[in-house]
């Protein structure tokens, strides 16, 4: 992994076209193939591939490579999930996020027009349907938000998503209720896309610091 300083992650996003693939990513919140960056971003496939490369080789991103019955290989790119690009977190959002919590009393009626706004943005993120394989993306989808998931497959056909790490947790601290709330809307948004006959069985919240909430799936594609 390549260190901060002349070449390091600093410097790698001082490259205009870097910083902009990887705001790009950090703002889709998914894996995004070479050819759906360079239409976005109108440039060249080949360049922007070589640019992905270089934050791949610094630990900015990370490949996967995509399904396809034949040709060359196709890769999906995503944020990594240990990726820092200034050596260490900014606190910012972190801050904001602090307080936008913090605002929003925890009355059940709140809590439930976060959770509608959370199903909205859930939408969003996952804008079209006919996945083969809902329980990779679902995976795929929940790591690249920075929650670290691991899927197991249960005797009654339910799927559940152990989550290793809260990405939120500063957030959650100041209001659990209302974070949470945010995140089981999102989650039942990126059913809505993958599976609209799936159902969310239980959405079980745990100690931000401990992680390990538990997302119950039942009726998930690809299982």
């Amino acid at each position: 992994m390549i260190p901060d300083g002349p070449g390091g992650r600093t410097d790698m996003l001082a490259q205009p076209t870097r910083a902009h693939l990887f705001a790009r990513l950090a703002r889709l919140g998914r894996v995004a193939s070479t050819n759906e960056l360079a239409d976005e971003l109108g440039l060249h496939r080949s360049g922007v591939r070589v640019h992905l490369e270089r934050l791949r080789a610094a630990g900015l991103v990370s490949r996967e490579r995509l399904p396809q019955p034949r040709g060359r290989p196709r890769y999906g790119w995503q944020i990594a999930p240990d990726a820092l690009p200034r050596g260490e977190p900014p606190d910012a959002y972190g801050t904001l996020a602090r307080w936008l919590a913090r605002s929003i009393p925890p009355r059940p009626v709140r809590v439930r027009e976060v959770e509608r706004t959370g199903r909205e943005l859930g939408r969003e993120i996952l804008r079209s349907g006919g996945i083969s394989h809902a329980v990779q993306e679902m995976g795929r989808t929940l790591t690249a938000l920075g929650f670290a998931p691991q899927s197991e497959l249960k005797r009654n056909g339910r799927v559940v998503f152990t989550l290793g790490n809260c990405p939120y947790r500063s957030a959650v601290h100041e209001n659990q209720a209302v974070v949470c709330g945010l995140h089981r809307g999102l989650t039942q948004g990126l059913l809505d896309v993958l599976e609209p006959s799936a159902k969310l069985v239980n959405f079980v919240p745990k100690d931000p610091d401990c992680a390990g909430c538990l997302i119950d799936v039942e009726g998930l594609a690809g299982q």
